[in-house]
């Protein structure tokens, strides 16, 4: 895979799970303006929770890439892929931190 097609795939699928991400949770968040229950609602079951916990770790895992790599290489506006790594989430977060990176790094 060349590097114009991975970028591109990058950015069709961080915008593909926040289309997802926006239809799903749009809808019940404006009837019920609850973060806190919308939150809490991933730890319903063991098996959500099970989800829920993979997810927290991975942005944790995610964030501490991302504070060591970006202050290592210089990569400048990290701090941004943090935030998209909560709302919408964590695939979102990511794929645009390697997108940073590698434009950064073919420049």
């Amino acid at each position: 895979m060349n590097l114009s097609t991975f970028r591109n795939l990058l950015i069709v699928l961080g915008s593909v799970f926040t289309a997802g991400f926006l239809y799903l949770v749009l809808p019940p968040l404006s009837q019920n303006f609850d973060v806190i229950g919308a939150f809490l609602g991933g730890f319903v079951n063991p098996f959500s929770s099970a989800y829920a916990l993979d997810i927290i770790f991975t942005w944790l895992v995610l964030a501490a890439w991302i504070v060591y790599d970006a202050k290592t290489k210089g990569i400048k506006n990290g701090w941004i892929a943090l935030l998209l790594g909560v709302v919408p989430g964590v695939a979102v977060g990511a794929a645009y931190y390697i997108y940073l990176r590698e434009k950064q790094n073919r420049n």
